[in-house]
């Protein structure tokens, strides 16, 4: 699935100017607030975000405080805030968050700051979330143009806004104005970051799957198996990512009845996801929920019933 990044605690690109640093006497409560990120992201990371909000609110106090209301750093805590509400669906409270990031930057970095294309692109997936595509849209166009005149055209931070930009337009089945984002930003990855970047996968990967989303499974297949072999090679045979790719290439399998090709990668992702997240994590269901779905087909109800697990 194409996706939007929002980065967690994320900071200025570097490259840039960057805010003044503060006061001895405000040191102890930014070393605080340091603290309190690093603990945010880690119950983000664990899917724990109610107990996250709590913290990152105190973070953003403390910033306002010691920083005032328009430093930069503000912004960031106000995207991190905003992402937690997001995350749970409370897109009311998360929308005049990012709007006041967007502001501070615009403000005290300059409307043509790497940052500012951070803050619209944060705003965009967040309408992008409700459905509200043509909300979405202006903001992404607008990202795009900051990075390619701020960093360059070939820069991979614009290939990241082409790929936003493009799930956008995929998601409206628009896949004619899809489909030149998505081969621009795998040029541009292969070219910044070498053939064989996991980056690289991930552009292989989506444009797989809007070839996938119109049928075409023959221009599909290559880049699903290319984005497959560099995920092993990259990152090593039992990484999450590799689960996602044997899960991507069997779902083009299984769509064209090809249920022989397609058992063999679900069972590997299943093992995988089991021994890399643990027996209960989500992507650990989605598998067994794919084999299931896969022996039913086949009129295996007994296996289908029992999962995977009945072949062992």
């Amino acid at each position: 699935m194409l996706t939007l990044i929002t980065v967690l605690v994320g900071g200025v690109q570097p490259g840039h100017a960057q805010p003044r640093s503060s006061p001895p006497t405000s040191q102890a409560v930014l070393n605080e607030v340091s603290q309190l990120n690093k603990r945010v992201e880690k119950l983000y990371s664990k899917g724990k975000f109610g107990e996250a909000l709590p913290l990152a609110e105190r973070a953003l106090a403390l910033r306002e405080k010691a920083l005032g209301p328009m430093h930069p750093d503000v912004a960031e805590s106000l995207n991190n805030l905003a992402l937690l509400y997001q995350t749970q669906g409370a897109y009311p409270k998360a929308e005049p968050l990012l709007v006041r990031a967007l502001d501070i930057r615009e403000k005290a970095l300059g409307p043509m700051h790497p940052a500012v294309a951070n803050s619209l692109n944060g705003l965009a997936e967040l309408y992008r979330a409700q459905g509200a595509y043509p909300k979405a849209e202006p903001p992404l166009a607008r990202a795009l143009d900051i990075l390619e005149k701020a960093l360059g055209p070939m820069h991979p931070a614009v290939a990241n806004s082409l790929n936003g930009l493009a799930g956008l337009y995929q998601a409206q089945g628009a896949y004619p104005k899809a489909e030149p984002l998505l081969v621009r930003a795998l040029d541009i990855r292969e070219k910044a970051l070498g053939p064989m970047h996991p980056d690289v996968a991930q552009s292989l990967n989506n444009l797989a799957e809007l070839y996938r989303a119109q049928g075409a499974y023959a221009k599909a297949e290559p880049l699903y198996v290319r984005a497959l072999d560099i995920r092993e090679k990259a990152l090593g045979p039992m990484h999450p990512d590799v689960a996602q790719s044997l899960n991507n290439l069997a779902s083009l399998y299984w769509a064209q009845g090809a249920y022989p090709k397609a058992e063999p990668l679900w069972v590997r992702a299943l093992d995988i996801r089991e021994k890399a997240l643990g027996p209960m994590h989500p992507d650990v269901a989605e598998s067994l929920n794919s084999l299931a779905a896969l022996y039913y087909a086949q009129g295996a109800y007994p296996k289908a019933a029992l999962g995977p697990r009945a072949r062992r």
